[in-house]
């Protein structure tokens, strides 16, 4: 599998080209275009399943996983017969796409981060424990671990962050961190007046050995720049 990406960071774009026998899975209405020879195979976000009562199961699971995971309720699998195709992906809001090749590793993504990843990676929820119920981005996040290559996004663009020892994020702007990472959400500082005068609310505080992925721009703050422009809001 080659990939290029393009117009980063404000609005990128994913190229991959796949070779006969190769897949790529994104999540559902990321497409942008894709060769005439590549398939494209829909299913639900939930694994696979045969039988009447796997398939319903299947189906509150990849509900589930739309409503706290952030994903989509279905997954689309691209994949190329006889000769190499070509596919361009794109997610949802405009920023940037970031690269992970995991080998033998393990990712989490922030709701809504994921865009595609290749053969060889499993995909789970993972539970961010009662410290994460304070943290606005969500209680879960997917976890992505194998060997493979992963692609995911934010808004505005991406930067990867080596950590060794501690280190602080606004849950606002973090994208993704290694595993192996420790982290507390916590205020931000500054007492009572710190949490809800000082605009920044809660934060994650990562310690120990690994890699945070941080966006420049803060999704919460332009809707609610956007709501105060609304008349009546």
């Amino acid at each position: 599998m080659q990939f290029e990406l393009k117009h980063q960071p404000s609005f990128a774009l994913l190229r991959v080209r796949l070779a006969p026998g190769e897949s790529l899975t994104s999540e559902a209405g990321a497409m942008v275009t894709r060769s005439a020879n590549v398939s494209m195979k829909t299913r639900l976000n939930a694994g696979t399943g045969a039988g009447f009562f796997k398939r319903i199961l299947a189906f509150f699971v990849a509900l589930f996983r739309k409503i706290l995971g952030g994903e989509t309720m279905f997954i689309n699998t691209f994949t190329p017969s006889q000769t190499e195709g070509e596919v361009t992906l794109a997610p949802s809001m405009a920023g940037d796409i970031a690269h992970r090749h995991l080998e033998n590793e393990t990712l989490l993504l922030q709701a809504g981060a994921y865009l595609a990843s290749s053969q060889g990676l499993n995909l789970k929820l993972k539970w961010g424990g009662l410290r994460a119920m304070f943290a606005k981005e969500g209680v879960v996040f997917l976890k992505v671990s194998g060997t493979g290559d992963l692609f995911f996004s934010a808004y505005g663009g991406i930067q990867a962050i080596p950590v060794n020892g501690s280190f602080i994020v606004d849950n606002g702007h973090m994208v993704a961190f290694d595993a192996g990472l420790k982290f507390k959400v916590r205020r931000a500082g500054g007492g009572f007046l710190g949490l809800f005068a000082s605009g920044e609310g809660l934060v994650t505080e990562f310690s120990g050995t690994g890699t945070v992925y941080i966006q420049s721009r803060n999704l919460g703050s332009l809707i609610g720049w956007l709501l105060r422009l609304l008349p009546g809001v």
